[in-house]
Order: C-alpha cells, then structure tokens, then sequence
C-alpha cells in the first residue's frame, strides 16, 4: 500500500476519492486526470446534455476498442511468430469478444462502479464489456499508449486469459457449423424468423436450416449473437465435434 506522502494530492481533496482507490485496486495506478474515468463508467441512460450534446462513455468506448485490439493483436504477433494470421485474428476476437469483455469486467469488479439507470443492466447485454472499452479509452488518453499497453498485458491479458488453453478452444460455434455442412456438402441458412422488442430491448430469433430442415433455434439482441445460439443448438443436435465431425 503507497505511503499516504505518495498519493497525488488531487486524491485528498477530489469528490472522487473512491474511484481513485478503485482505479488503483483494479489497475495498479492513481488517475492524473480522474473526470475521464468517471465519464467512462458513465453509460448513455445517464447521459448528460452539454451545449445540446449528450456526454457518455460512447466516445471513450469506440477509442477503447480501437487501442484494445490494437494492443492484443500485437501481444500475440508477438508471442505466436509461427502462427497465420488466421490464427492470429481467431485468437484475437476470443479476447475481445463482447462475452469475454463482459466476463472480465464482472470479474474486475467494473460493474458496481457503472452509472446507469436502474434496470439497463438486464437489457443492455454488452453494458460492462462497454465499459471497460471506455476505461481503456481513459486511459489512453490520460497515461498514453505504452502505459496502457503495458496495464492491458501485465494486469489483464497475463492475468486473465490462458492463451494455451485459449487456443485450444472453439468458441466460433456458427463456423463450426458451416464446416461441417461444407464437408458432408450440405446445405445451411440462417434466417431471422421473428424480432421481439423494441429499441435497446429488441431480439432476434434465429433459425438454422440444413437441407431445408431446421435444426437449431437462437435468440439475442444481436442477429450475430442469435446465430451463434442456434448453432450451438445444432452442434448438440448432430453431436458434432471441434474437428467438424458428427453423427448426423
């Protein structure tokens, strides 16, 4: 624990004293310029309207994205130097992926400093994977891009992902799918049979056909996100395995 000599003065007299202590607790570092990340943890349904602007995390979280991926993609040219770049890019979306941002947000403990409306949390699906795009956004911007590179792969990627066991494991359960009915040349559809909803709250319902015949039924609140819930269903239908193979 820093000796309280050592805590930037802004820490004593700041509002945000908490959000300091939980910057540092998760990230290892006190914020220089706190205001961005509280703008991070704010998500749109507490937007605030500035000179007829509302002011949220959107903005940060398209800059987080593009610095994430930016950094994991050359964490793993790194340490793959024998890989393709079809592994490479595979490997990446398993990192970046909104399941697995949402995961590590959870697990950061990022959700209980979200600012939002009551009740957003249920139905915006992506908000804590959101969220964390913004802090890194923040970040970025307050401590630069090697400061971030570096808290991105010695307190998040190291720490929370097994890139061994990352690699060894088929998440993409539509391509799977589309793999097996190439190799038994088998027809496939996916078709949006019905939206439930409206606005943030509205879902997909996706149906897998092959040969005309359907097999497996998605649903989410995105057409990809329902896709791949519906292969999934037809993987555990067919039996078919990480190899493509299957009993159907």
């Amino acid at each position: 624990m820093l000796r309280p000599s050592l805590r930037p003065l802004r820490f004593y007299i700041s509002k945000e004293k908490q959000l300091y202590k939980a910057i540092k607790n998760i990230f290892g570092f006190y914020p220089e310029n706190i205001f961005l990340y509280k703008l991070a943890f704010t998500h749109k349904s507490q937007a605030e309207t500035y000179n007829g602007v509302k002011i949220s995390n959107e903005r940060l979280e398209y800059l987080g994205d593009t610095v994430i991926s930016t950094v994991v993609a050359d964490h793993l040219f790194r340490i793959f130097p024998l890989k393709d770049e079809g592994f490479l890019t595979e490997m990446r979306s398993k990192i970046v992926s909104r399941a697995q941002l949402n995961k590590l947000s959870l697990k950061l403990g990022l959700d209980k400093l979200i600012i939002h409306t009551t009740g957003t949390g249920s139905v915006f699906r992506s908000i804590k994977g959101d969220t964390f795009e913004a802090i890194i956004g923040a970040m970025y911007l307050d401590k630069g891009f090697e400061f971030t590179r570096s808290v991105m792969i010695n307190r998040i990627i190291k720490q929370h992902f097994d890139l061994e066991e990352l690699a060894n494991t088929d998440l993409n359960y539509k391509s799977r799918v589309i793999a097996w009915t190439q190799k038994e040349k088998k027809t496939i559809e996916f078709v949006v049979v019905n939206e439930i909803g409206t606005g943030y709250s509205k879902q997909y319902i996706v149906e897998v056909k092959i040969d005309g015949e359907a097999l497996g039924r998605g649903q989410d609140f995105s057409i990809k996100g329902a896709e791949q819930n519906a292969s999934m269903k037809v993987i555990e239908k067919l039996g078919i395995n990480g190899n493509g193979n299957g009993s159907h």
